[in-house]
């Protein structure tokens, strides 16, 4: 079993949710930083890290499972459902992508600009890449 995790552009992620109605975006972020910093419209949250320990949440792969209701692992004819991961800037996304693919599950992606992407020359984010910098749908609380 191979554990590569394929990565999406934003653009590229949102153009697989409209494409294929049983995807799923799941934000692997903090609730903190899913609620307050913003995320995607539609995103379902199941936090890979979380306050208040900052410990990697050891039922993530259950949750998963849960979220999608069998359906990833389903035998049809068009494959299981696409699972689309982000995080800030695309580096907790992929470690969950990996995680799930050695759990048995298949069709994972991450946006490997994440949200936010990487700080700019200033350390400032939004900038220079992600899902905002791409003008694409989210809100905040």
């Amino acid at each position: 079993m191979t554990t590569k995790i394929d990565n999406l552009t934003p653009q590229g992620a949102r153009d697989l949710l409209l494409k294929d109605p049983r995807a799923v975006l799941v934000d692997v972020r903090s609730s903190m930083e899913f609620l307050f910093v913003g995320h995607p419209t539609g995103a379902v949250h199941v936090p890979w890290i979380d306050e208040p320990d900052w410990d990697i949440n050891p039922d993530f792969v259950a949750d998963v499972r849960k979220l999608m209701l069998g359906g990833a692992e389903a035998g049809s004819e068009s494959g299981a459902a696409p699972i689309i991961l982000i995080c800030r800037s695309g580096k907790r996304s992929l470690v969950a992508g990996v995680k799930l693919k050695k759990a048995g599950l298949d069709n994972i992606f991450h946006i490997g600009e994440g949200f936010e992407g990487e700080r700019d020359d200033e350390h400032h984010r939004s900038t220079t890449g992600g899902w905002r910098f791409h003008g694409l749908p989210w809100e905040q609380c």
